[in-house]
């Protein structure tokens, strides 16, 4: 059976959708979660695939996280390997700075369902499903970063241009959630209510808009996702 590490930062920001799916395509799940467990005692290559899942702190900010440079350190090897490695939002981020690129933040927030526009490059992608019409995808952040050397750009919104970048055959970021999934959400309203509020938006419309747009979006990823992972060179 091949392995899978998921590194988390939040309980409720897990694998979402992609927890069965990566299970019924013979992978064995485990979590890691940061502050509990000791990233740096992870061996880099040993897993079959690393996600590092998001969460709500700037990836610059290991001066106030110091766990950060663990992941960093980890990505770094990871990295060097060209081992299959998938990160989410913070993980995405993390990827960027791990790979030279400069993080910061987007001098606003994007939050709610909106779809991506596709580049050249992801219409000939695994994940092209998830800028076909009619999909709408989970954003939630407020840092972008720049394109890291030699990655190709997969997706964008006005907002955020990088909003998915590929980094050889093995190696994809996602500014957005491809994962959302409609019966976790709520743990989300509630854990992120703070940001919300700030943020000066509804509940009840981001519950709406998740009714509305998560079954599709599920379906979507979970055609992009089974490509990728039959194509990925473990």
């Amino acid at each position: 059976m091949k392995s899978a590490i998921a590194v988390r930062h939040m309980h409720f920001e897990d694998l979402g959708t992609l927890g069965p799916l990566l299970q019924g395509a013979g992978y064995q799940v485990r979590y890691v979660d940061v502050c509990v467990e000791d990233i740096a005692a992870l061996n880099p290559v040993e897993s079959d695939l690393l996600i590092v899942l998001g969460g709500p702190i700037g990836a610059y900010q290991d001066d106030l996280y110091p766990t950060l440079k663990d992941e960093l350190r980890l990505l770094e090897k990871r990295l060097a390997s060209q081992r299959p490695t998938l990160g989410i939002c913070l993980g995405a981020q993390l990827m960027a700075r791990a790979l030279g690129a400069r993080v910061y933040p987007a001098g606003g927030k994007e939050i709610g369902w909106a779809p991506v526009t596709l580049s050249a490059a992801g219409r000939e992608s695994a994940f092209r499903h998830l800028g076909q019409d009619g999909v709408a995808v989970l954003h939630w952040h407020g840092d972008t970063f720049d394109l890291p050397r030699s990655a190709t750009l997969l997706a964008s919104t006005g907002f955020c241009r990088n909003q998915a970048y590929a980094w050889g055959p093995n190696v994809v970021g996602f500014q957005f959630h491809p994962e959302a999934a409609a019966a976790q959400l709520e743990q989300w309203f509630i854990g992120h209510a703070c940001e919300i509020a700030a943020a000066g938006l509804s509940v009840a419309v981001l519950r709406a808009d998740t009714a509305r747009h998560a079954s599709r979006l599920e379906l979507q990823a979970h055609k992009s996702f089974t490509e990728w992972l039959a194509s990925i060179d473990h």
